[in-house]
């Protein structure tokens, strides 16, 4: 009987846990991790997602297969399990710099990869562009509210039998000692992977990310919106929680920057520049202020980790640093791990 043991409980782990159950009806899995939806520490990245599937992948391969598959698992779930917090949504997208020289075209195909996956992409007018942009598009797309997508996560795995154990691990060989029936370790533990002993994974960095929670004007934000001078500059975004479920400004994506709390000189630069993008907002000294809240992205040089290797004769599969990519590339990346399971393992 295969027994699975994920560590880490964000949106990857919790995610993984589910694809595992649905592939393993039988299988024993356990959670176990230092944070749990509900949580707010800055290294429990998740809780802080703004969030919402807008593609960042351009690698012609895996990467934007994870993509994908996220789309379409979030239209099933919009339509079949409305209370998961994911709902269908447009986003206007906008750049500062002309489309060959912001960087989102995949270099290999010299196209916009996404444009058939989300149904095509309306050219926003040069007349309706905001002020000091070159070019935009308006695409199908989903917005998450991570206040329900998360315990939606983990209540699901609770339904269908799987344990969520609150554990904290220094090393990775730890995990062995504390279950030594598992069969199987997935590595979801984002940023922590940094220090987790066994793996201190250099190439893992913090990706500091700042947004506001506000209360939504009275006539009810229909769209969500973005803004960056380039495919990694920082960006500004406006993405509503359904029609009442508040709004989310932000933000920023400050490399190695660890500190978790919010600056608020920083805060007032958010508000005018979301105000900006989204006048439906209203003036920034007006805005009714819910939270602010800072969350450290699982950056990691190359993209995300999916591969596996043999510790002390277990099974240890990695699925972790995908910074700012972790709700949109969530269920591809689950996939491709659990897709590394060999015939053995399986047993």
């Amino acid at each position: 009987m295969p027994f699975f043991l994920i560590i880490g409980a964000g949106v990857v782990g919790l995610t993984t846990a589910l694809e595992l159950r649905a592939r393993y009806p039988s299988a024993t899995i356990i959670i176990a991790a230092r944070y749990l939806p509900g949580d707010t520490a800055k290294d429990y990245t998740s809780a802080w997602g703004g969030a919402n599937w807008f593609p960042a992948a351009r690698d012609n391969g895996p990467q934007e297969d994870w993509e994908a598959i996220t789309y379409r698992m979030f239209g099933e779930l919009s339509s079949q399990r409305p209370e998961a917090g994911i709902q269908p949504m447009p986003i206007r997208w906008h750049y500062e710099r002309p489309i060959d020289e912001v960087g989102i075209k995949t270099p290999a195909t010299g196209k916009l990869w996404f444009e058939k996956l989300v149904g095509g992409l309306k050219k926003i007018e040069e007349k309706d562009l905001p002020r000091g942009c070159a070019f935009g598009f308006e695409m199908d797309s989903f917005v998450i509210d991570v206040q329900k997508y998360l315990p939606w996560l983990q209540m699901e795995a609770t339904r269908l039998g799987i344990e969520l154990h609150r554990r904290v691990f220094k090393h990775i060989k730890d995990v062995f000692t504390a279950y030594p029936q598992a069969t199987t370790v997935f590595n979801c533990t984002g940023i922590g992977a940094l220090t987790l002993g066994g793996v201190e994974d250099q190439k893992i960095f913090a990706a500091r990310g700042q947004i506001l929670l506000v209360e939504g004007p009275e006539e009810p934000i229909r769209r969500m919106a973005f803004r960056a001078p380039h495919r990694d500059g920082e960006a500004t975004h406006v993405f509503p929680r359904g029609e009442r479920g508040g709004v989310i400004l932000g933000g920023c994506r400050q490399k190695d920057n660890w500190d978790g709390e919010a600056d608020m000189e920083f805060a007032d630069v958010i508000k005018k520049r979301c105000c900006a993008l989204v006048p439906e907002l209203g003036d920034p000294k007006d805005l009714k202020i819910i939270k602010h809240g800072v969350g450290l992205r699982p950056g990691r040089v190359g993209g995300s980790r999916v591969e596996c290797e043999t510790m002390d004769g277990k099974l240890v599969i990695h699925n972790y640093g995908a910074g700012g990519t972790g709700f949109q590339a969530s269920w591809g990346l689950a996939k491709y791990a659990v897709d590394l399971l060999p015939t053995t393992a399986r047993l």
